[in-house]
């Protein structure tokens, strides 16, 4: 069923393409119609003719009256279109009787590699992490659904220097210690002990620079301590993987030991290239257009004066297998925006190496901090770091006490309660995090992210549920269960049956579930969760504003009763997929 607004685009820029090859008709939902058309004014601009003539010209010349009840100039030069009642009923109960809601695979599927999460061995998840890997994973899901296919790469930080002090303080606690305190989740306090006797001990310290020495000759017995290392700070990230709700699993983590022993020939073949500068030592390319505060040539290191070699030669590794071992043709990567111009230069050399090859991208995911209510970074009383896995227990606690304020519309048994509790807590964490802007900063705040009320995920998942609800009383002869806690199973009554939209909420409702393959969309081409999250918000709230005008089981008419029937179950179908797709949890009662 193809797209809502991908279909008046394409008739549109046909009309617009008759004035100017190429000019943008600017589609925009609208509160005066369904639509607003506003690239005539920039149109008239460029022609030097007034933009209601322009607007009149895409009227006359778009074909629009299969679809279209209104289309009509407003303003200065506004085309408002209002789709025809036939048109709507027509694709809602198309969209009603297709498993994919009307999301149709893409014509060209990519092979996408997205780059996400990214802890470091021996050290604990902490709020950081968070963005990272919830936009990550949604992107996974999005864009898998879309029909791309999808490579997950957790780039964990499991190779470099500090392993040889890590595997020293290993060695002084005894391996059978090390293990059980590192298997019990405190990977921080593992880590700061070996640095406190890396920084007061001499002797610790050279035999940690032996260590390191040992490791990347590839000594038996060193790699089997950092194997260690590896495996229990590998068992703590899937208990907070699982936790979290996310998709990762061990199979997908690639770690900068997995590039190591490719970083000699990203070298060689910079140098074969004649890309390679030496600057004070150091290995350097110098891409075009990266200039330092001084306005002098900016260097990316690829190998150090000490011939290690920097991050930049294990992410120019990276770039390289990706496209050549997996065949991608979309690399994102899901990391904080304080990485902007190091990602940039990477990408500029990896172009220059010929590695970055035409129709290969690859962009970066940048997103912004989690605030505390101070305004600053998010952080523990103690001025710490807040741990991941702290603060997603906090999370259900203060959900399962948001349930017990508000009240329940139906009776849950203890491990039900639990559930929803669970669903609650981490879905609104992610919805929190997800719905805004990636690129901006947010602030972290309990109460409003665990609202049953406005733009949270308690709010959308309480619609899904009351739809269900909704259901479960149809199932029951339109009244509530009898017992208490007595679970009817039904699904959406009969989605064949004729759609009627008498009603303006029924109308606007129509009118809003059509929007969701445009809201998928525009989700996946920018790499931006939140317009997924803003489109299932104006959707729960034309749901509200239907539910609380049009009676569905007391509708005065059967066929009315079926009709919105029809409408409400695509609503639920509808939010439960894209929370799904959010990675969040929608469950049936609450």
């Amino acid at each position: 069923m193809p797209d809502v607004t991908a279909l008046l685009a394409a008739r549109l820029q046909a009309a617009f393409d008759r004035l100017s090859p190429g000019a943008d008709p600017v589609l925009r939902p609208s509160d005066r119609a369904d639509f607003q058309v506003n690239g005539a004014l920039a149109l008239a601009k460029q022609l030097g003719r007034p933009p209601r003539a322009i607007a009149d010209a895409v009227v006359a010349t778009a074909e629009l009256s299969d679809m279209c009840e209104r289309v009509e100039v407003s303003g200065p030069g506004f085309v408002n279109i209002v789709l025809s009642e036939e048109f709507l009923v027509q694709r809602v109960a198309e969209m009603a009787t297709d498993p994919r809601l009307g999301i149709e695979a893409v014509p060209v599927p990519e092979v996408v590699v997205v780059d996400y999460s990214a802890p470091n061995v021996a050290k604990e998840m902490h709020v950081g992490h968070l963005r990272s890997t919830v936009i990550g994973d949604s992107l996974c899901r999005i864009l898998g659904h879309l029909g791309h296919r999808v490579v997950r790469e957790n780039h964990v930080g499991d190779w470099g220097t500090p392993f040889g002090m890590l595997i020293e303080h290993l060695n002084d606690l005894g391996e059978a210690t090390a293990v059980h305190e590192l298997s019990a989740g405190d990977l921080n306090s593992f880590y700061q002990a070996a640095r406190r006797s890396f920084d007061a001990d001499e002797v610790f310290r050279e035999r940690s620079r032996r260590r390191v020495v040992l490791l990347q000759s590839g000594d038996p017995e060193t790699l089997r301590l950092w194997r260690v290392l590896v495996d229990q700070s590998i068992a703590y990230f899937d208990e907070v993987y699982a936790k979290l709700g996310v998709l990762l699993t061990d199979d997908d983590i690639r770690g900068e030991s997995f590039y190591n022993p490719l970083l000699p020939s990203v070298v060689e073949d910079l140098r074969a290239k004649g890309l390679l500068v030496e600057d004070e030592g150091a290995r350097c390319v110098f891409p075009p257009g990266f200039t330092n505060r001084h306005g002098d040539p900016l260097p990316l290191i690829v190998q150090k004066s000490d011939e290690g070699y920097g991050y930049a030669a294990t992410d120019l590794a990276c770039i390289r297998d990706r496209v050549d071992r997996l065949g991608a043709t979309r690399i994102l990567y899901v990391v904080g925006s304080p990485q902007a111009q190091h990602l940039e230069m990477c990408f500029a050399v990896a172009k220059m190496a010929g590695w970055l090859r035409e129709g290969v991208e690859a962009e970066h995911v940048s997103f912004g901090h989690i605030l505390g209510s101070d305004h600053k970074m998010l952080r523990t009383r103690a001025g710490a770091s807040t741990k991941l896995v702290d603060l997603l227990d906090e999370a259900v606690t203060r959900a399962s006490s948001a349930m017990t304020e508000r009240g329940r519309d139906e009776d849950l048994s203890e491990a039900e309660r639990i559930a929803v509790a669970r669903a609650l807590g981490i879905g609104a964490v992610k919805y929190a995090d997800l719905s805004n802007d990636r690129t901006r900063d947010y602030v972290f705040d309990w109460d409003r992210m665990l609202a049953f009320e406005g733009d949270t995920g308690p709010y959308l998942q309480y619609a899904h549920a009351r739809i269900r609800s909704i259901f479960r009383r149809a199932a029951a002869g339109g009244t509530p269960p009898a017992e208490a806690g007595t679970v009817v199973d039904a699904e959406v009554p009969d989605s064949t049956a004729p759609v009627s939209l008498a009603a303006p909420q029924e109308r606007a409702l129509a009118v809003a579930l059509l929007g969701y393959p445009a809201a998928l969309g525009a989700a996946a081409k920018d790499a931006e969760p939140s317009k997924l999250c803003a489109y299932l918000y104006e959707l729960s709230s034309a749901f509200t504003t239907f539910y609380e005008h049009c009676p569905v089981l007391r509708a005065p008419e059967r066929a009315t009763r079926e009709s919105r029937l029809v409408l409400a179950g695509t609503t639920a179908r509808v939010l439960r997929e894209g929370l799904s797709l959010l990675g969040i949890e929608a469950p049936e009662r609450m």
